[in-house]
């Protein structure tokens, strides 16, 4: 059972970059995926980026590659999700969870139903 804690949000302005944290412990497997997902007010979890523990290999969402990128630290037991060039529309909690994940060939996958463990969240407020 992964406990997973997320931390970096804050407020910053459009165009700049953030650096969220998502610390993980309780499980030492690596057959699964990290990944990191955000949720605005009336607005459904939507997956941002993940990454299997097994292989490092990432998978980004369309809609924020390019902009964010998602990095594992194994010493520090943390996955970091760097947003950079930040718009209004990236203002939302973001949460990190924990799914089981097995394939080498297929990238983990973005859909919140798989993923458990969840954090408290950390919240981003984009404002000019």
């Amino acid at each position: 059972q992964f406990h997973l804690v997320e931390s970096g949000g804050g407020l910053v302005k459009p165009g700049e970059s953030l650096r969220l944290s998502c610390i993980i412990s309780g499980s030492d497997s690596n057959y699964y995926a990290i990944g990191w997902f955000r949720q605005a007010p009336g607005k459904e979890r939507e997956g941002v980026s993940c990454l299997f523990l097994a292989t490092n290999v990432p998978h980004v969402a369309d809609s924020v590659k390019g902009r964010f990128t998602i990095s594992r630290d194994g010493a520090e037991n943390t996955i970091y999700l760097v947003m950079d060039n930040i718009e209004t529309d990236d203002a939302a909690t973001y949460y990190c969870g924990a799914a089981p994940w097995s394939s080498l060939q297929v990238p983990c996958g973005l859909a919140s139903s798989a993923y458990g463990s969840w954090g408290q969240g950390t919240q981003v407020i984009v404002s000019s």
